[in-house]
């Protein structure tokens, strides 16, 4: 290869925005001669170190924007300390199947039982996957959406929602909400359903969501929706963050 098409591939490399190929061309072309490779399977083996390149790129660029309070996995859950949890149910969400299906789970138990983790864990495997998620404390995004409503941008921000393949509530039950708030919640259910996933964390049981809601019939509304394709997951048991103070004491 001469100076003049050195120049000319170095050119179409940037122009393409291919830095997986440009990063990893000479090392290519090297074992293209010592294995012998024809020019058609150097080019396959050039393109798919640029669209391994690019998954993890867009890994990246999804874990960052779905603003997790941290990264978490599910081999790093001890599932031996909560043995409430059907293992097999977990592994069956960690295929994303409940992705594809526009399916929503539901997680409920006391603090510290690993809901959010479990949550955290399908959110990150989600982004490994191409999917666009948020995870979003419950309070904090009643409080984005009211605001949003008194701005008049309630519906741009609906709109942006919707593009989220996974939204995270985390938490749903430490808060009380009027019906302002309600009514505004409710529609960004009644929006995802059967169009989208939703993963929800709450210590509260379904029974109980009365006290969240106005009203029974305003809880059943919205349970409605939620649950009617949907994973329910209850994992009672002691925290497993002060299980260490406990033994201690």
């Amino acid at each position: 290869m001469n100076v003049k098409e050195e120049i000319y591939i170095d050119k179409m490399l940037k122009k393409f925005r291919l830095p997986d190929i440009k990063a990893n061309y000479e090392e290519q072309i090297k074992l293209a001669i010592e294995k012998k490779l024809s020019y058609r399977e150097f080019l396959i083996n050039l393109l798919a170190i640029e669209e391994q390149g690019k998954k993890e790129r867009l890994k990246e660029i999804n874990i960052k924007a779905a603003n997790f309070e941290g990264i978490k996995t599910l081999e790093e859950f001890n599932f031996s300390f909560q043995k409430s949890i059907n293992i097999a149910k977990i592994k069956e969400l960690e295929t994303l199947s409940f992705l594809e299906k526009k399916e929503n789970i539901i997680l409920i138990g006391p603090p510290g039982v690993g809901k959010s983790h479990i949550a955290t864990a399908l959110g990150v495997k989600a982004c490994e996957h191409g999917k666009k998620v948020l995870f979003t404390p419950a309070i904090s995004l009643i409080e984005e959406l009211d605001n949003s409503y008194q701005e008049k941008t309630l519906k741009q921000m609906f709109k942006k929602l919707s593009r989220i393949d996974l939204l995270i509530i985390d938490e749903l039950g430490h808060l009380k909400l009027n019906k302002e708030k309600e009514s505004i919640f409710f529609q960004l259910i009644r929006q995802r359903y059967e169009k989208s996933s939703l993963i929800i964390t709450t210590n509260l049981p379904l029974g109980l969501w009365d006290e969240i809601f106005t009203s029974k019939l305003a809880a059943t509304a919205i349970l409605d929706r939620l649950v009617h394709h949907c994973h329910i997951i209850s994992i009672p048991g002691d925290s497993y963050r002060v299980k260490g103070k406990i033994k201690e004491a």
